[in-house]
């Protein structure tokens, strides 16, 4: 039996702090000090300043010399355009998992379907949007190319971060439910061309969701970004 190598400090602090970007725990733009996540994870400065360092890497932080550190900012052309590279990516990937795996995609699109369903009844949003990512990672996986995974994963984090901001809007909720619904008959159906159509209408609806919700979450964003 292979033991894994326990985790480092900064690897800990690395995966809490992404994780809390991610679920909304920070909001966008927001200050970070070594200080205050120091303090808040009970550790010493250095493996904050190395989460920093990591999370800037993947785009999740910036860092601007003599001013601090900030949770990522995003303007409408940034998110359209990374809206736009998503929905190429995951439009080929569902060609090639409706051919490669198409039943096994279905299964595991009704489950995740039936679970959707109950997270959205009961109001758990964190709950959907966790469902919602595993909805869009099935199709990926599924497509059996380890290139278009390693493509996505470059701003999968950034995505996973608006979708739990969307995911608190029950509207929002309810449309995307509605959505899933409709690509899971549309490939029972074997319309594999309206359902790539759908799931391209799909991602880029977000974007307009997003800015027209950005303020009732009292976020700060820019039109543009440098």
């Amino acid at each position: 039996m292979m033991l894994q190598r326990p985790k480092s400090r900064s690897e800990e602090v690395t995966m809490r702090l992404r994780q809390e970007i991610v679920d909304g725990t920070f909001e966008l733009g927001s200050a970070l000090s070594e200080t205050m996540i120091a303090t808040r994870y009970n550790v010493s400065r250095t493996p904050v300043r190395e989460a920093f360092a990591a999370l800037g890497i993947e785009g999740l932080v910036r860092t601007e010399p003599q001013q601090g550190t900030y949770v990522f900012r995003i303007s409408n052309r940034q998110f359209a355009a990374l809206s736009e590279v998503r929905s190429i990516i995951e439009m080929a990937a569902l060609r090639l998992a409706y051919e490669r795996s198409r039943k096994a995609l279905l299964r595991q699109w009704a489950r995740l379907l039936r679970a959707m369903r109950e997270a959205a009844a009961s109001g758990d949003s964190q709950g959907y949007c966790r469902l919602d990512g595993e909805f869009h990672q099935a199709i990926m996986s599924l497509a059996d190319n380890p290139h278009i995974i390693e493509a996505a994963q470059s701003f999968a984090t950034k995505i996973a971060a608006v979708r739990n901001r969307l995911g608190a809007n029950p509207e929002h909720m309810k449309r995307s439910l509605a959505e899933h619904e409709e690509l899971v008959r549309l490939l029972t159906l074997n319309r594999i061309n309206s359902a790539v159509e759908l799931l391209d209408h799909h991602i880029r609806f977000k974007s307009e969701s997003f800015w027209s919700g950005a303020a009732d979450w009292n976020i700060s964003l820019d039109t543009d970004e440098e």
